[in-house]
Order: C-alpha cells, then sequence, then structure tokens
C-alpha cells in the first residue's frame, strides 16, 4: 500500500519541491497543520500541533505547550477536525451548499 502524498522524511515533495500543507488553522502562537495523504483506498489527514516563540532574533517553533496554551490548543485541534470532517462531506457529495467555502482568516 503505496502513500503518495505523505510527507518524506527529508521534508521534500517527490519533484523536488517542500510539501504544502492541504490547509492551516492558527490562533495566535498556535498553529495546527493539516497534511492530506493518499493511497490506494483514498484520502487521510494528519495533523501537526505547534507552537511558534522567538529566541532572540529567530522565530522558531514547538511541540510543547504551557498550561497557558492548551485550550487555545483545544480549539485549534477542534477547527482543524471541522475542516477535516467537511472535507470528508465535500468529498462524499454532502456539503451543505450554504456553506461558506472562504478560509477563516487568523
Amino acid at each position: 500500500m503505496a502513500v503518495k502524498n505523505a510527507p518524506p522524511k527529508n521534508g521534500k515533495a517527490p519533484n523536488g519541491d517542500k510539501q504544502k500543507p492541504a490547509h492551516e488553522v492558527r490562533i495566535g502562537r498556535i498553529r495546527a497543520t493539516i497534511w492530506a495523504n493518499e493511497n490506494d483506498n483514498g484520502v487521510w489527514y494528519n495533523v501537526t500541533l505547534t507552537r511558534s516563540y522567538r529566541d532572540n532574533e529567530e522565530w522558531k517553533s514547538s511541540a510543547s505547550f504551557g498550561r497557558d496554551d492548551l485550550l487555545v490548543v483545544a480549539k485549534a485541534a477542534d477547527l482543524a477536525h471541522t475542516w477535516i470532517t467537511s472535507q470528508g462531506q465535500k468529498q462524499n457529495g454532502k456539503a451543505n451548499d450554504t456553506e461558506a467555502e472562504e478560509e477563516i482568516p487568523y
């Protein structure tokens, strides 16, 4: 079972370009990055949660969260879940015509 869109270990897509996420949810310093993966059975999604921080003049990210980050992480995970669920509904032809197709800006 070959995976077509899984991020390679070097972070590059098969054509040499860096793989782009399917969607991102960002709330302040917290980011939920949604990655699309595909195989013979269809598409599935994985989510990475990170927190941005500044180390002197350089921006970095961490997968470690403090107490005050946890509710924001939960909200970002909830919004990522909502987006992934809506993708499944669109693929199955069950999307609500009244849904806005625009991304929510953060």
